[in-house]
């Protein structure tokens, strides 16, 4: 089995503007752990937690969540969602003449790269929006 160590988790610091510092954390490691107004000493304290975090698992031989850096991604995964939700989002998709595979991969990489939290697209025609339904048809 390989050991794991500190390089085996990757290391995220990004800029905050609500907080107006960056935030470093280590998925799955360990959430938001640091903070800074510099880029490089934020990620420095990243190392050091994410480095005492490994040793206090060995020591513990407690198990450490599944390494981070290095692994492979397929590009597929399957996501579920309301029979709503997925009316709406083939409604959007038609609308713009492309794939529902295409408008979710689009939707996922505006949100994850701008990281704001997406809100519901507005209604589309034929459909009415209800607070406890996400989407209803009329």
């Amino acid at each position: 089995m390989k050991t794991i160590t500190n390089g085996s988790y990757i290391k995220v610091v990004e800029w905050s503007a609500e907080d107006g510092c960056f935030i470093g954390s280590a998925p799955p490691l360990v959430g938001p752990c640091c903070h800074g107004d510099n880029e490089t000493e934020v990620y420095q304290q990243l190392c050091d937690i994410v480095q005492g975090w490994v040793e206090l698992h060995h020591r513990e031989g407690a198990q450490l969540p599944q390494v981070s850096a290095g692994k492979k991604y397929s590009g597929k995964f399957v996501l579920r969602v309301g029979s709503e939700m997925h009316q709406l989002l083939a409604i959007r998709a038609m609308q713009q003449g492309i794939s529902l595979n295409h408008y979710c991969s689009n939707l996922l990489k505006q949100t994850a790269v701008s990281g704001i939290t997406p809100r519901l697209p507005q209604t589309a025609p034929g459909v009415r929006s209800d607070p406890t339904h996400l989407a209803e048809v009329v």
